[in-house]
């Protein structure tokens, strides 16, 4: 009895290998959608985030990096990394062809000009407070006279356009400005991926990111609008089974990203 418990049990492990690395190859109509150049031209944010380059070698490492090379081998053409300083911008490259695959937060606006997979990873986003600034908690920054930089179009903007009462937006076109916002003394705070402020903190002595958080942002792949459906139809299979095979958890913590988990399976 005790053999044939052990037979069954390595027998289903052995299934469940299988099925965890189970890869649905594209069809013909699905390869030349994706990638009609004969490349997988893959658009994200220059962020920690998505991707960030070694200073040394000027290679580019990330979560966007890992899924947008696992797509590409799938598809079986070479990975083109195309990166954005901004959101904006790579919406704007979405009508203009200059991508195929993008992976970026979703939202509505976001929607209008991609087709969007379910979310792979999802990320909170918070407050980071200038050194000398006496705001404790996030009740605090939405006061008279308060000045909160944002990257422009990015989910927190987007968020606190809406529900910001007394204090002042400033926003920025590039992830670098917002920081130095902070270090010109033109914004008080800067709300942001909680992965990009605790990194920025760190090396801002007396700063401090804030308990708690402002929204958690779901963040997907996403095909030009346009496109043959089969594109956006596989985008979609292979983030399923990017999640449910363990490489998004496994590109997340391999990027060490705080305030981000994979996002459950669809």
């Amino acid at each position: 009895m005790r053999t044939t418990h052990w037979l069954m049990t390595a027998i289903l492990g052995l299934l469940l290998t299988g099925c965890a690395g189970i890869q649905t190859a594209p069809t013909p109509e699905a390869r030349q959608a994706l990638a009609p150049t004969g490349k997988l031209r893959v658009a994200f944010l220059s962020a920690p985030l998505y991707a960030t380059k070694d200073p040394a070698t000027g290679e580019l490492k990330g979560v966007a990096v890992d899924l947008g090379k696992d797509l590409a081998r799938r598809v079986g053409v070479p990975f083109d990394p195309v990166v954005y300083p901004n959101p904006s911008a790579l919406v704007g490259g979405a009508n203009s062809g200059a991508w195929d695959v993008a992976l970026i937060g979703i939202n509505a606006e976001r929607a209008a000009a991609m087709d969007f997979s379910a979310p792979y990873m999802e990320v909170e986003s918070g407050y980071l407070v200038r050194a000398g600034v006496s705001i404790a908690t996030a009740s605090d920054v939405d006061k008279t006279g308060i000045r909160i930089g944002v990257l422009e179009k990015s989910g927190a903007d987007l968020y606190l356009s809406r529900t910001l009462k007394n204090a002042t937006l400033v926003r920025i076109n590039s992830i670098p400005e917002n920081y130095a916002l902070l270090d010109t003394g033109k914004a008080d705070v800067i709300a942001a991926t909680k992965t990009a402020i605790f990194t920025e903190a760190a090396s801002r002595p007396g700063s401090r990111v804030l308990d708690g958080r402002i929204l958690v942002e779901p963040i997907g792949m996403g095909v030009p609008k346009g496109r043959n459906a089969a594109a956006a139809v596989y985008v979609g299979k292979f983030v399923e089974e990017a999640k449910a095979a363990g490489l998004v958890k496994s590109a997340i913590e391999r990027a060490e990203l705080r305030g981000v988990v994979a996002a459950p399976l669809k």
